[in-house]
C-alpha cells in the first residue's frame, strides 16, 4: 500500500514540472510570435499580426518594452495549442492606477469603469495597441504637436472650432504656453464632466482658466487685459454667485465659448461687441429682448459700432450688482460713469446729431447737485430714459415722450400733470435756445458784475484814504478829536435781537445752499462723503433756516408798523436825494478831489442801500424759494419752465445778497479801519460821541439840541418821548 501511495505522488510531481516545463516555455514572447509574427500568413489574415511588438522593434522609445506579451495578455491555457480565442481583455488599469476613474480625463472611460461596464472606449484607442510611444517623445500621438489632431479623430465635431480659436492659433504658431487639449482636459475638468455635477464643472472650468490667464506670468506677459482685470471676475456678480452655489451663475466658458474661443477683436468671439448681447442672452434673455427694442440696441443691429451694449454699461470682468454702491451702473454712478462719457463726448455727439451738454445740464440740475451730494433718492438718467428700454423722446412709447412725461415725473412727483412737460428737461442758462432762461440770467450776470464791482471799488478807495488819515496821525500832522465819553443808542434791545436772527438766518441759507449747488467744495465734501444722510439733513437745515428768515421778516415787519421806534427807523431810513450826493462826495473825497467828507445824518447812504437791498432781496428769496420748496404744486400752476425761472432767479439772488453781505456790510463792520476788527454796536447797541461825530454827525447835532431844548424845559418837534433814536446816555 505504501509503495502505492509513493508511485502515485512521483507520477503527480513528474506530471507537475512537466506542465510547468510547458507552460514556462509556451509563456515566452518568442512562443507567441511564432504565430502573431509576420511571418505567419494565417495570423495576418486573421488581423492578429503583431510585428510592430517585436522585441528588436520595441526597444527605446516603447514604454512596455521590459514587459512580456503574457503581462498582458492573461486568462487562456498555455497547455493548449492553439489556445481559445477569447481570453480575458487586456487591462491597462491593473497597471496604470491613475487612471481609475476619480482621476481619468476621459468621461466616457470615466464612467464605464465607474459602473463595471462593457468598455466602448478603450485606452488602446488613443493610446495605440503594441505602437505605444511615451509621451515625452516628439512623434507620440500626445505630444504637444500632435496631440489635437489625435483627439479629433474621434472628436471631429470641435476640431476645425479649435484649430480657429485663439489657443489653436497659437498652438500653430508653436507657442511654448499654447493650450492643447490635454492642458484643459486632464486638469479635473472631464472628471466634473463625468460626475453630471454642473456646479462643480464650472468650478473647474474657471479653476484652468486662471491657472493661465492669472497664475502663469508668461501667458499674462502675452495678453492686453491685465491680471488685476482678470482677477477681477472673482470679485463679480457672476464670480460671487458660482462660489456660492449657483450653478447657473456665467463663468469663463459661457462667456468666452470653449474650442472656439476668441479674442474680443475677432468679430466671431462671442464676446465681440456685435455678439455681446446674444451672449448674455443666454441667461438674461428678457433684457435682451428690451436693450434690443431700445435706441442702442436698434443701432448695434446695424452696425453701429459706437453705441454701447451689455459690457459697455455692465463691465467685462467686474459686473457687479446695481445695488452695489461700487457698481457703475449703481443709483449713484450709472449717469456719471455710464452716460457720460458718450453724451458728453462732442466728437460722438457731433457724428449722430446730438447734443453733447445732456449730463451736463444733468449735473446742474437739482437732480444732479443733488446726487453728486449724496442723496440716492432723486432721479438720474435712467429714472426717466428708461435702464435697458431706452429709446429718443420722439417714440411714443418712450418714457420721455410729451405725452408720457407726466407718468415719468409722476414716479417722483404725486400729481405731475401736463405743465410738467412745458418747458425743457434739460433746462441751461448758456443756450438761446431757452430765451428766457438765458436773459434771466444774463442781466443777473450784469447786474452783479456792476453791483459788486462798483463796491469793491468804492471799498479800496475807502480804505486808502482811512490808511492815508492813519498815517497822517501817527505822524502828528492831524489831530483826531475825542469826545466826552458819552454813549448813544445805536441799535435796541429789539433791533439786536433782530439783527442776530437775520444773521444767523442768513448765514445758515448760504451755507446750506451753496453745499448743495457745490459739493465737491472743500467745505463741503469731507460731510458729504461721511454719509448720504447728511445731505438730507443739509436740506432739513436749509428749509429751517428759511422759516427763520420769514419769521424774522414778520417781527420786523410788526416792528416797523406797530412800534414808535420801528416807525421812526423807517422815516429815518428812506432814501432821499441828500443820499445820493453824499456817495457822490464821499467818492471824490477818498479820491482826494474834495477836501470836505460828506456829513451823514443818522443813517448814511452806505446803511441805507444795505437795508433796501435786503428788504428786496428777502422778498425776492422767499417768494422764489417756497416756489422751489413745493414743487409739484408751482411747477403743476407755473409749468416747468417757470419753475425753472425761479430757480434761476432763486441761485442768482442768493449770489448776489452773498457778495453784497461780503463786501459791502462786512467790509464795514469788520474791516474798515474805523472799526477794525468789528464794531460792537450789534452785541452792545451803543456808540461813542467820537464815533457819533465822525459818522453820524448830523444826528449828533440834532440830539444835542434836543438836549439842550430840553434841558431849557422846550419840547422837541418830532421826537418820539418814549425811545428817541440815539437817546444819549452818560
Amino acid at each position: 500500500m505504501r509503495r502505492v501511495l509513493r508511485g502515485w505522488l512521483v507520477l503527480l510531481v513528474c506530471a507537475a514540472l512537466t506542465t510547468a516545463v510547458r507552460l514556462s516555455a509556451q509563456s515566452t514572447d518568442a512562443d507567441c510570435m511564432k504565430c502573431h509574427g509576420d511571418k505567419n500568413l494565417a495570423m495576418q489574415r486573421e488581423g492578429t499580426a503583431v510585428s510592430l511588438f517585436v522585441p528588436e522593434k520595441r526597444q527605446g522609445k516603447h514604454p512596455h518594452s521590459e514587459m512580456a506579451c503574457t503581462d498582458c495578455h492573461m486568462g487562456f491555457d498555455a497547455t493548449k495549442t492553439p489556445h481559445k480565442k477569447k481570453i480575458t481583455p487586456v487591462k491597462c488599469t491593473l497597471c496604470h492606477e491613475d487612471a481609475v476613474p476619480k482621476h481619468t480625463f476621459h468621461p466616457q472611460l470615466a464612467r464605464e469603469l465607474e459602473e463595471k461596464k462593457a468598455l466602448t472606449v478603450a485606452c488602446s484607442d488613443c493610446h495605440g495597441k503594441h505602437d505605444v510611444v511615451s509621451s515625452k517623445e516628439p512623434d507620440s500621438k500626445f505630444s504637444p504637436e500632435r496631440v489635437a489632431d489625435t483627439c479629433t479623430e474621434c472628436h471631429k465635431e470641435v476640431r476645425n472650432n479649435y484649430l480657429q480659436s485663439a489657443h489653436g492659433g497659437s498652438l500653430a504658431a508653436a507657442e511654448a504656453w499654447a493650450p492643447n487639449c490635454l492642458t484643459c482636459h486632464r486638469n479635473g475638468v472631464s472628471d466634473k464632466a463625468g460626475t453630471g455635477d454642473p456646479l462643480a464643472l464650472k468650478k473647474e472650468q474657471e479653476k484652468v482658466c486662471l491657472s493661465c490667464h492669472q497664475d502663469n506670468p508668461e501667458v499674462a506677459r502675452r495678453i492686453s487685459a491685465s491680471e488685476g482685470f482678470v482677477a477681477a471676475y472673482e470679485r463679480s456678480v457672476h464670480g460671487l454667485a458660482l462660489g456660492q452655489g449657483n450653478a447657473k451663475a456665467a463663468n469663463c466658458v459661457d462667456c468666452h465659448g470653449s474650442h472656439k474661443m476668441a479674442k474680443g477683436s475677432d468679430p466671431k468671439a462671442l464676446v465681440n461687441k456685435g455678439h455681446t448681447v446674444e451672449t448674455c442672452a443666454k441667461c438674461h434673455g428678457g433684457v435682451a429682448k428690451e436693450f434690443m427694442d431700445s435706441i442702442h440696441g436698434r443701432a448695434i443691429a446695424r452696425g453701429v459700432r459706437d453705441t454701447p451694449v451689455c459690457t459697455d454699461c455692465h463691465g467685462e470682468h467686474e459686473i457687479l450688482a446695481h445695488t452695489d454702491p461700487h457698481s457703475r451702473v449703481s443709483t449713484k454712478n450709472v449717469s456719471a460713469q455710464v452716460c457720460a462719457p458718450c453724451h458728453s463726448s462732442i466728437t460722438l455727439m457731433s457724428k449722430y446729431g446730438l447734443r453733447s451738454d445732456r449730463f451736463e445740464t444733468y449735473a446742474q440740475s437739482y437732480h444732479g447737485l443733488a446726487l453728486e451730494a449724496g442723496s440716492l433718492a432723486v432721479a438720474n438718467c435712467a429714472s426717466c430714459h428708461g435702464v435697458h428700454n431706452i429709446k429718443p423722446s420722439s417714440d411714443p412709447t418712450s418714457t420721455i415722450h410729451k405725452a408720457n412725461l407726466a407718468a415719468t415725473c409722476g414716479k417722483c412727483h404725486p400729481g405731475a400733470n401736463e405743465n410738467f412737460a412745458v418747458g425743457s428737461v434739460h433746462s441751461t442758462t448758456a443756450d438761446r435756445r431757452e430765451p428766457i432762461l438765458y436773459w434771466v440770467a444774463s442781466t443777473y450776470i450784469v447786474l452783479i458784475t456792476l453791483i459788486i464791482g462798483g463796491m469793491i471799488l468804492h471799498n479800496v478807495f475807502d480804505f486808502l484814504r482811512k490808511a492815508k488819515h492813519r498815517m497822517l496821525v501817527r505822524q502828528g500832522l492831524v489831530v483826531e478829536k475825542h469826545g466826552s465819553g458819552r454813549l448813544y443808542l445805536r441799535m435796541s434791545v429789539s433791533e439786536r435781537l433782530q439783527h442776530a436772527a437775520l444773521m444767523f438766518s442768513f448765514f445758515g441759507l448760504v451755507v446750506t445752499g451753496f453745499a448743495l449747488k457745490y459739493p465737491d467744495v472743500w467745505w463741503v465734501s469731507p460731510l458729504r462723503d461721511v454719509s448720504p444722510v447728511l445731505f438730507e439733513l443739509r436740506g432739513i437745515v436749509h428749509r429751517i433756516a428759511a422759516l427763520a428768515l420769514v419769521l424774522t421778516s414778520l417781527w420786523h415787519g410788526y416792528y416797523v408798523a406797530f412800534t414808535p421806534r420801528g416807525r421812526q427807523l423807517v422815516r429815518d431810513l428812506w432814501p432821499r436825494w441828500k443820499d445820493l450826493m453824499d456817495a457822490f462826495g464821499m467818492f471824490t473825497y477818498n479820491l482826494g478831489l474834495s477836501r470836505e467828507r460828506p456829513r451823514f445824518d443818522r443813517f448814511n447812504y452806505i446803511e441805507k442801500s444795505e437795508y433796501w437791498a435786503l428788504v428786496w432781496g428777502t422778498f425776492i428769496m422767499v417768494v422764489t424759494g417756497f416756489i422751489l420748496w413745493f414743487d409739484n404744486t408751482f411747477m403743476g400752476l407755473l409749468t416747468k419752465l417757470g419753475w425753472d425761472v425761479a430757480r434761476v432767479i432763486h441761485y442768482y439772488e442768493a449770489w448776489l445778497a452773498t457778495l453784497a453781505i461780503a463786501v459791502w456790510h462786512i467790509y464795514f463792520v469788520m474791516f474798515s479801519l474805523d472799526v477794525y476788527p468789528i464794531n460792537p454796536v450789534f452785541l452792545k447797541g451803543m456808540i461813542t460821541e467820537e464815533e457819533m461825530a465822525n459818522d453820524h454827525p448830523l444826528e449828533l447835532e440834532r440830539l444835542e439840541q434836543a438836549a439842550r431844548q430840553a434841558r431849557e424845559g422846550q419840547a422837541v418837534d418830532g421826537a418820539d418821548a418814549a425811545t428817541p433814536p440815539g437817546n444819549p446816555t452818560a
